[in-house]
């Protein structure tokens, strides 16, 4: 999947990314609408890792689904 169907089925998405990423508020998801930027700067924010990680993370995200 790429980021493009992700944002055009973030509703649905919105799932998986909380299962993911449990530390993320539904409002927090909900902020990002589909942003990748803003969803990569979020899980920085709420696990405390660098920009990277949390990019890489987003892309194993997409990688699986």
């Amino acid at each position: 999947m790429n980021w493009d169907e992700v944002k055009g089925n973030w509703k649905q998405m919105t799932g998986s990314i909380k299962e993911q990423w449990g530390k993320l508020t539904d409002d927090e998801v909900q902020q990002a609408e589909g942003d990748r930027e803003q969803l990569v700067g979020k899980i920085q924010e709420n696990y405390g890792i660098a920009k990277e990680e949390a990019e890489k993370q987003v892309d194993e995200f997409l990688a699986k689904h």
